[in-house]
């Protein structure tokens, strides 16, 4: 009888210990012991094509991390559809990630207009949005929509940065203004003339274009003619580089402002010509992969031996690789902080962050989330193409602005 009390009461511990243990396991949809589902949509076609090669530095990311055992012994499902930059196609494919393939979150949709599409739709669903790729205001507004949280700096913030430089370095210019008629280019125009203020009326000139538009040319041409001395181009790569050579072709002896999104040596810069690029005016908040500068940097040094052996044939010196390669990095830091608690709920919580050090952002640059401020990235270097590479001008910019 003993032996058998004995046998009962150690079963039941057993019993007890297993069911503690499947107790501490929550999953949501795309989430078990041993895979983790993201979604995503990537322009591997369509006029933003030159982003393709975030998605595919993502997915390599992904393969080095299941290589390594997983996240917390999980493997990483990425799973990428393309939607060819258009928005309408960005909503089947993110229906059939939500209600086909059943993914727990979707990552770095991007994309401006795609991510406005499926904005509504996410966050009805409570499926997170999360690190979407882009900076519009819109994706950093947690109290209506709490499910989706932008990666990309503020197009506000970054247009006010510009119209502070030339307040203080050109402050009789004339500005001509190319944008993107969407929310990437209206927040840009919106934050250059905020950032202004009552010298507003330097901006001479504002024309938009729309994606689908094979050439700017003639929006170029009607910036000259408005006698401007000044291009902010707020664009995405083609359009950028279309403008870098329209520029050079015509001789308009302009100082050229591109925006982030459009900053690439391979996929802008390079196609325009690196002479006609040299004297443009940008930021970053990564290190750049041909400055020699970090050549014995540990993070550097991991990055080049990813590229290495999980992406070879792709672009080392590109900085889309090198922000394919953060914003993977910082989803797996994200769910290794979700425990074995993979929730929708709780990928959210854990996207609260508070200083974190990525392998390719500039020294003193960390990111840092709240419950009422999503933004990622708060803080700028500014930057100017030498013709081989861009350099440093001044100290790093600190945003403390809230829209």
């Amino acid at each position: 009888m003993k032996n058998v009390v004995t046998k009962f009461v150690a079963v039941s511990a057993l019993l007890l210990s297993v069911a503690a243990a499947q107790a501490q396991k929550k999953y949501d949809p795309g989430a078990s012991d041993t895979a983790i589902k993201v979604g995503q949509t990537v322009p591997l076609s369509g006029p933003a094509s030159a982003y393709a090669v975030i998605g595919k530095t993502q997915a390599a990311y992904m393969r080095m991390i299941n290589d390594q055992g997983g996240v917390n012994g999980r493997k990483v499902e990425l799973i990428q559809y393309d939607d060819a930059y258009s928005p309408p196609k960005t909503v089947e494919q993110v229906r059939k990630l939500v209600e086909s393939d059943e993914v727990l979150l979707t990552f770095q949709i991007i994309g401006t207009a795609p991510n406005v599409a499926v904005q509504k739709y996410l966050n009805a669903r409570k499926i997170p949005q999360l690190f979407a790729a882009t900076g519009a205001a819109r994706f950093t507004d947690p109290k209506n929509f709490p499910w989706t949280m932008g990666f990309n700096p503020s197009y506000l913030v970054e247009g006010r940065i510009y119209a502070q430089y030339l307040l203080k370095n050109h402050p009789n210019a004339k500005i001509g203004v190319l944008y993107q008629n969407d929310d990437l280019g209206k927040d840009y125009l919106a934050g250059l003339k905020a950032g202004l203020g009552d010298k507003a009326s330097m901006v001479v000139a504002e024309t938009s274009y729309e994606i689908s538009e094979p050439t700017i040319d003639s929006q170029i041409l009607r910036l000259k003619d408005a006698g401007a001395d000044v291009l902010f181009s707020a664009t995405t790569p083609k359009q950028a580089a279309q403008a870098i050579k329209k520029v050079a072709e015509i001789g308009w002896k302009a100082l050229h402002i591109i925006d982030i999104n459009a900053s690439s040596l391979s996929a802008v810069l390079k196609p325009a010509g690196l002479d006609n690029s040299k004297g443009i005016i940008s930021v970053g908040y990564v290190k750049d992969a041909a400055d020699p500068e970090w050549k014995d940097d540990p993070g550097m040094k991991r990055y080049l031996a990813f590229m290495a052996r999980y992406y070879p044939e792709g672009d080392k010196d590109s900085n889309l690789n090198v922000y394919g390669y953060i914003t993977a990095q910082l989803l797996v830091q994200v769910l290794k902080q979700c425990g074995d608690d993979l929730t929708r709920e709780n990928v959210m919580r854990q996207a609260n962050l508070k200083n974190i050090e990525l392998d390719l952002t500039l020294p003193g640059i960390s990111v840092t989330t709240t419950p009422t401020d999503y933004r990622v990235n708060k803080q700028f270097q500014m930057v100017q193409f030498d013709g081989v590479r861009w350099q440093k001008l001044g100290n790093i910019v600190t945003d403390e602005a809230r829209e």
